[in-house]
């Protein structure tokens, strides 16, 4: 299975998306955000960053870049995509998933390890997880915020597109604790969390084990690959 990440200007992560990819099994694809050639990938990873240094809101020049025609079209034919923090801003600035994401409610920049809670286990990304389950992934933003207007809440909730949920302490002032989101079909997945930085022992997440021991991001890239090879 190919997981191709697209590279933009300002992206800070899609070294890491490729090597998440390549420690579940999977051949590691980068692409660029001006070309129009997915390169046969079987799924694909928009990685964090400040895309386009994050110029008139973040994620909003990336979203029209060459490459996105593209991964929309993927996406509406139903190719597995991840949006990784600047990833879930550029999913949402294409009308790929609901919302919008603002500035944290408090004004900082927030790095800290996250516990989430998975509430959503019907993707391709998410399948390896058990709904309820609680992880710790990595989180680093300033423009996390989730919004979305009472009507488009009360579908996500009633529909069960909430992929993921702040657990502990809401980071950056979501609304409903929402740290990530879903599509309808499941192949779509954003969140504002970082699996990739919980992909590898010793670079991960401090555990009850060990320090730097947390791999549950893995999980994102794992489950992918098994969603691919079942439909093979």
């Amino acid at each position: 299975m190919k997981i191709g990440v697209v590279t933009f200007p300002g992206s800070l992560d899609d070294r890491d998306a490729l090597r998440a990819a390549r420690l579940a099994g999977a051949e590691p694809v980068a692409l660029w955000h001006g070309d129009h050639d997915l390169k046969g990938v079987d799924a694909i990873v928009l990685p964090g960053g400040f895309s386009y240094g994050d110029y008139l809101r973040c994620g909003a020049i990336a979203a029209r870049s060459p490459i996105m025609s593209e991964v929309v079209a993927a996406a509406n034919s139903g190719m597995p995509v991840l949006g990784i923090c600047n990833g879930f801003q550029i999913l949402v600035e294409a009308h790929l998933l609901p919302g919008g994401l603002i500035r944290n409610d408090h004004g900082d920049f927030v790095c800290r390890d996250q516990k989430l809670r998975v509430e959503s286990t019907s993707t391709a990304w998410t399948s390896g997880f058990t709904e309820g389950q609680e992880i710790t992934v990595p989180l680093k933003n300033g423009e996390g915020g989730f919004i979305a207007d009472a009507e488009t809440l009360k579908r996500l909730e009633g529909d069960g597109l909430v992929a993921f949920r702040y657990l502990g302490l809401n980071p950056n002032g979501s609304l409903d604790d929402i740290a990530g989101l879903r599509n309808e079909a499941g192949n779509v997945v954003g969140l504002m969390p970082h699996p990739e930085h919980a992909s590898e022992p010793g670079f991960g997440p401090d555990t009850p084990s060990a320090m730097r021991s947390g791999v549950d991001g893995l999980t994102f890239f794992t489950s992918v690959l098994q969603h691919a090879l079942a439909r093979a």
